[in-house]
């Protein structure tokens, strides 16, 4: 049976985990388990989920920025008490166009972020970028009852997002953008509605070489000249 208990922060998560750990020491305990040993097994795995994810955000050593978006407790009522399970949900990105997320399912908080987090690296995906902080024009994005909006914006923007949107943004390396999510306040359909609009995202660069054509003869079509074209041409990388 699913508990409607989710847990947004880590520190909420340390206090779930070690409750976990207390109900399992105590169904030890009537086993004729140690009470004291049944106490600290769960209280490690408490401070090992703090400790490891502390303010939701680690940075690997390979620069691979990595985020905890959600994580949802679980219990199933057996004959000797309550056995829990967790469920993570992760986003990571390079902070430079490659983002991807993955979840995982353990009996242990820690293990269930690490298994979120693999998924997450296997399955990165790249977005081209416009002058390395924005997107280059707005999308859509739908997954079952979540559809997402997201829109480029000048320079000084930033990040206007909530939730799970702003973690996937972050970690992408966007810097502007505007985006607004309606249907569902589900953090997975969320991220998947999200990575739907931006699996969709181009750049001039690739439809031009995808058309045979030149940048600046995509870009010299809004009335602007030779000249400007060739400039703003000139000025994108992606």
């Amino acid at each position: 049976m699913a508990d409607e208990n989710t847990i947004e922060t880590p520190d909420v998560v340390t206090d779930v985990a070690a409750e976990g750990g207390e109900a399992q020491g105590r169904r030890g305990r009537g086993r004729g388990g140690n009470r004291d040993g049944g106490n600290r097994e769960g209280g490690g795995r408490g401070r090992g989920g703090r400790d490891d994810r502390r303010g939701g955000k680690q940075e690997e050593d390979d620069g691979i920025i990595e985020k905890l978006v959600h994580i949802n407790r679980v219990s199933k009522t057996v004959k000797g008490g309550k056995r829990f399970g967790f469920a993570a949900l992760v986003v990571v990105g390079d902070g430079q166009g490659r983002v991807g997320f993955g979840h995982g399912k353990a009996r242990e908080v820690p293990e269930a972020i690490t298994k979120a987090t693999a998924a997450a690296r296997k399955k990165m995906i790249r977005v081209p970028l416009k002058e390395g902080r924005t997107l280059h024009h707005d999308g859509n994005g739908r997954f079952g009852a979540g559809k997402v909006t997201v829109r480029s914006a000048p320079p000084g923007t930033g990040i206007i997002a909530g939730g799970p949107m702003r973690a996937v943004f972050e970690s992408l390396g966007v810097a502007d953008v505007v985006t607004k999510s309606v249907g569902t306040s589900n953090p997975y359909n969320m991220i998947r509605a999200t990575f739907d609009a931006l699996s969709e995202q181009t750049s001039p660069k690739s439809v031009a070489q995808r058309r045979g054509k030149k940048v600046a003869d995509l870009l010299g079509r809004g009335g602007a000249s030779a000249a400007e074209a060739e400039a703003e041409a000139a000025a994108i990388v992606e």
